[in-house]
């Protein structure tokens, strides 16, 4: 089917970035399905019919005989959260730059939520795929409260509260030291990264950065934040170069 797809979108004078634009994709999710490793969910595969002018049976004859040549999954990737990845990434941050006075919960949510959505912008593959909601001030990690719970039951962190410029602050100060075997060196790098360029702002800076973010934009109130979007990033969040169309 990726041949075949190709050929017709081609004939058409239509470019990769237009028909993901159509379906709701990004253009390098939209290369996989060209290249046969993914496939369309159902309302993606009716709009692309369309697209293409061609009928449904047209359309599902070409779908079957690739189906039987490639493992494919469903388009739409959904994250697969790392507890073990969330717990020492945690740890690493805490061990960084924990001790500094702006780096309560709230600047914790959205290093977590810049560490993972930057990783995968740059690199279309998971690092710790936490679930991020839509919240008032920004991206804020589902199973954070969960995981902080197990975490002091082992021992490995305590919370304390303080106060920031006369605020309610919730911190957390590691007990044990992050066990980065379980991180590629390119993810740790990746972590170092993030912490040098936002690590020194304060909470409502990075609130304000977040909002500017397109998964965070696009999301309804207390919707989970869908991680394609960050192929659309307008320049002030994107951190991948992209080579010219």
């Amino acid at each position: 089917m990726s041949t075949w797809i190709q050929n017709k979108r081609k004939l058409l004078g239509l470019s990769q970035v237009e028909v993901a634009k159509s379906l709701g994709i990004s253009r390098p999710t939209y290369a996989k399905l060209e290249q046969g490793k993914a496939m369309l969910n159902g309302q993606q595969k009716a709009i692309l019919t369309r697209l293409l002018s061609v009928s449904e049976d047209t359309f599902e004859k070409n779908a079957m005989e690739t189906k039987k040549n490639y493992g494919q999954v469903e388009i739409r990737e959904i994250p697969k959260e790392n507890i073990n990845k969330f717990k020492e990434v945690l740890l690493y941050i805490l061990g960084k730059v924990g001790s500094r006075p702006n780096i309560g919960q709230t600047v914790l949510y959205k290093l977590l939520y810049f560490i993972d959505f930057d990783y995968y912008e740059k690199f279309e593959e998971q690092l710790i795929g936490a679930t991020y909601i839509k919240n008032t001030y920004g991206p804020t990690p589902v199973s954070f409260a969960k995981i902080v719970k197990q975490m002091e039951k082992e021992g490995k962190l305590v919370e304390v509260r303080s106060k920031y410029f006369d605020r309610d602050q919730t911190k957390y100060i590691p007990v044990t030291e992050a066990n980065v075997s379980s991180l590629r060196g390119q993810e740790l790098k990746h972590v170092d990264d993030v912490l040098l360029r936002l690590a020194h702002l304060t909470g409502k800076q990075l609130s304000e950065l977040s909002h500017k973010d397109t998964p965070w934009l696009v999301a309804k109130d207390r919707e989970i934040l869908d991680y394609e979007y960050v192929f659309y990033r307008p320049e002030e969040t994107s951190v991948r170069e992209y080579e010219p169309l």
